[in-house]
């Protein structure tokens, strides 16, 4: 898959909805990086608890071309703020070092990543001392001390490094009891096909299941590609054909398959069910909420993004689960996390996080889960997903389109149209409500919805929808394209 043509010249820093990422040796460079860092760093110990009296900041990288090398970098700048770096010893899922700032009381962590983004981007993502990414307010600070300017002079020395991995994959085996899942697997003989999309989450589910699960579990594109095979490390169908073959083939073979996969830096995930299928979120959402509010019978409410599938919804209050709907972005989730108790939070992206565990999308965990839904269950994903949907509300198909626009102008036109007359009518179907939550969302019947959601600061317009059948799906996409290119 072709990338975008690079930029000639590097985009002011700016924090996004998880970090400061950019095209690297363009807006990534040793010269921005340190600066950023620095500050960063320094924000951390600014913003710390009164009760927390440290002078760590955990470091991690993903396996991305020159990662290594540049969390080496933001370890002399964060001791040149005099702060004490401790250094990830190999590349780690961006959880492990969330799950680590908590466990050594650090006052957070850098970790250098692009997550999901192509081969060429690199970025920097800042977690808290809670374990979750921090929000728009801190990072609002962090780029006020870089406009402040100022010298901070790295300092050089000697690297105190950790096996953050290990730490990690310890700290989701005590949440877990992974022997009961092995033997529940070999009972029912489904295997597990993972493809880590050649990220930093390599490895991990083998590691965790242990020599037990020996023929059980099996990786694909598991060895470090800083090209990523030539596509974005991002879990979306267009991206997991051989992955899908995978699973077709081992079903053909008389062994049932489920097929998980990571992105780049372990915090997304989405499945294959066993005919080869791509389950996205949309679906993994419902059967985690179904298996913790049930079988597990775990306290708190349920929250969801707008663009979340309604299946949510139905699942958890057949429960008897409250449901909070937010706007599109982990950070809301998070958020709710630190404030509230919360069972599950997911978004429509592939982020999925636990009360029982960090404010922070944690794939590891949330593929550990399913898997233990499925043994509970007693069915592979996509049986188990059917007779989900027929207890819970019938049938719901869910695709996203996103549509580039020419430019500024047009999307100005756009949004005004949107908010001052949006359509009553969708693809031939009358629209019931309009919800304003992020951006705009058309209810048109029971499981059925048209949302359109633009970009924070591209000419770049999102449209989700929900429907009965795919090919309803397919028709209001279409009719959403048309709309949009006519305004």
């Amino acid at each position: 898959m072709a990338s975008a043509p690079l930029p000639l010249s590097a985009a002011p820093i700016r924090f996004g909805t998880d970090g400061w990422r950019g095209v690297l040796g363009v807006d990534i460079t040793v010269e921005r990086l340190l600066p950023v860092a620095a500050a960063a760093a320094e924000e951390l110990a600014h913003q710390a608890p009164n009760d927390l009296d440290s002078k760590i900041v955990v470091i991690g990288h993903d396996r991305r071309f020159l990662a290594p090398e540049l969390a080496e970098a933001i370890a002399s700048a964060v001791r040149g703020v005099g702060l004490d770096p401790l250094l990830t010893s190999t590349a780690v899922p961006t959880p492990a070092c969330s799950w680590t700032a908590v466990q050594h009381r650090a006052l957070g962590a850098l970790v250098i990543t692009a997550s999901h983004n192509p081969p060429e981007w690199l970025g920097l993502k800042i977690k808290g001392p809670f374990g979750g990414s921090v929000d728009v307010t801190f990072t609002a600070a962090v780029e006020r001390r870089l406009a402040a300017g100022g010298v901070k002079v790295p300092i050089a020395d000697e690297l105190q490094r950790f096996d953050a991995r290990r730490e990690h994959l310890e700290g989701l085996r005590s949440k877990l009891n992974l022997e009961a899942i092995t033997a529940g697997l070999k009972a029912m003989g489904l295997r597990v096909i993972v493809d880590p999309m050649h990220g930093s989450a390599a490895g991990c589910v083998s590691d965790l299941l242990g020599t037990d699960a020996e023929g059980l579990v099996s990786e694909i594109r598991s060895q470090r590609d800083p090209l990523f095979g030539g596509c974005p490390p991002e879990p979306l169908a267009p991206h997991l054909q051989e992955l899908i073959t995978a699973v077709q083939a081992s079903g053909r073979e008389g062994k049932p398959a489920v097929g998980l996969v990571f992105d780049g830096d372990g915090d997304r995930i989405a499945a294959v069910d066993e005919q080869g299928c791509f389950c996205s979120t949309q679906q993994l959402m419902p059967l985690l909420i179904d298996h913790l509010a049930g079988a597990r019978q775990l306290p708190g409410a349920v929250v969801k993004t707008v663009s979340g599938s309604d299946l949510m919804r139905l699942v958890a209050e057949d429960h008897g689960r409250e449901v909070l709907e937010l706007p599109v972005g982990f950070k809301y989730i998070a958020a709710e996390m630190l404030e509230g108790e919360v069972l599950i939070g997911g978004e429509e992206s592939g982020g999925v996080g636990f009360g029982m565990h960090l404010p922070e999308r944690d794939a590891l965990f949330a593929a550990m889960l399913v898997l233990e839904a499925l043994v509970e269950g007693g069915k592979p994903l996509g049986a188990r997903m059917q007779a989900l949907r027929q207890r819970c509300g019938g049938e719901s198909h869910y695709d996203r389109l996103d549509l580039r626009l020419p430019d500024m102008e047009s999307r100005r036109r756009l949004e005004e149209l949107l908010a001052t007359q949006p359509p009553a009518e969708v693809a031939g179907q009358t629209v019931a409500e309009v919800i304003t939550t992020d951006g705009v969302k058309l209810r048109l019947g029971p499981s059925h919805w048209l949302m359109l959601r633009f970009s924070g600061t591209e000419p770049l317009l999102r449209l989700y929808c929900e429907a009965p059948d795919s090919d309803r799906v397919a028709a209001v996409l279409t009719w959403a394209r048309g709309f949009a290119e006519a305004a």
